[in-house]
């Protein structure tokens, strides 16, 4: 296949580089700023640099932008898709985003299939893209009405380089659970390093304020993007969150030692339980 990528960030880039090392599929890069697809086709990472009018030679294009930047790019430049192109995006939202592109998959005529490959790092840009990056990690699949010949192509296609779960689901629940499993450690993250104790950790901290700190070092302007336009699922996570923490605040407050062992003891079971 030819598949163009269009955004060559972090998981652009590591889309480039891996379906170069492991298919022998040519690679479009299209990218806003020159000098990174100047970059990428340098290292090897793009067969050629692409532009909006060259997505009509791709059998598959890879999205790779923020949610609403996708939804804008396709409006302005749909109209060079081929109709028996296959589309996806790589953003965690879904119940908000896969309706625009499935609509303008219909106006424009390729197919649209929504996707979100489980897999980052807390660096951002094309310099922290890495051909392995999608090593054993999860790819959701959300087929948002596309036949089966496209999901398989496109499960086929994530597999080939390197994904190691294939996960298909609605956009609904896709969020609810994205809510749990990434915005809401982001969000904790987050929180945890605004303590005022935070900037005074380094020879009190080991394992622990690393591994609760660590997404912390975010990209404000995508997350916040992310967690507003998912905010009801996030915000019932939160709250659940909140009651956890109020009643192991409440436990210690008060000095109930057995309410707050009973407490902790539920959460070392669950844990326990999942083997995880």
């Amino acid at each position: 296949m030819k598949i163009a990528v269009v955004g060559l960030g972090i998981i652009g880039g590591s889309y480039c580089k891996a379906i170069k090392a492991y298919t022998p599929h040519t690679v479009i890069g299209v990218n806003r700023t020159k000098s990174v697809a100047e970059k990428a086709l340098a290292d090897g990472a793009v067969d050629v640099i692409g532009t909006p009018e060259s997505l009509g030679e791709a059998d598959m294009i890879i999205f790779c932008m923020y949610p609403q930047a996708c939804v804008d790019f396709i409006k302005e430049n749909g109209k060079f898709i081929r109709s028996d192109a296959i589309v996806t995006d790589a953003a965690g939202i879904k119940t908000a985003l896969c309706p625009q592109l499935k609509s303008l998959s219909e106006e424009f005529g390729f197919t649209f299939v929504g996707s979100h490959p489980m897999a980052g790092k807390e660096k951002n840009g094309f310099g922290a893209s890495d051909e392995n990056l999608f090593m054993g990690a999860s790819f959701i699949i959300t087929p948002c009405g596309a036949d089966k010949k496209a999901v398989n192509a496109l499960a086929s296609l994530a597999l080939e380089i390197g994904f190691g779960t294939i996960k298909v689901t609605t956009p609904e629940e896709h969020d609810r659970m994205i809510a749990f499993t990434s915005q809401l450690p982001h969000v904790l993250a987050c929180a945890y390093v605004l303590s005022p104790s935070c900037p005074n950790h380094k020879g009190f901290s080991a394992g622990s304020y690393r591994d609760v700190s660590r997404v912390a070092n975010i990209n404000s302007k995508l997350w916040s993007e992310l967690f507003l336009e998912n905010r009801e699922p996030l915000m019932a996570e939160l709250e659940t969150l909140n009651e956890n923490m109020n009643k192991l605040y409440t436990a210690i407050k008060a000095e109930n030692r057995d309410e707050l062992a009973a407490l902790l003891e539920r959460g070392h079971s669950v844990k326990q339980a999942l083997g995880e």
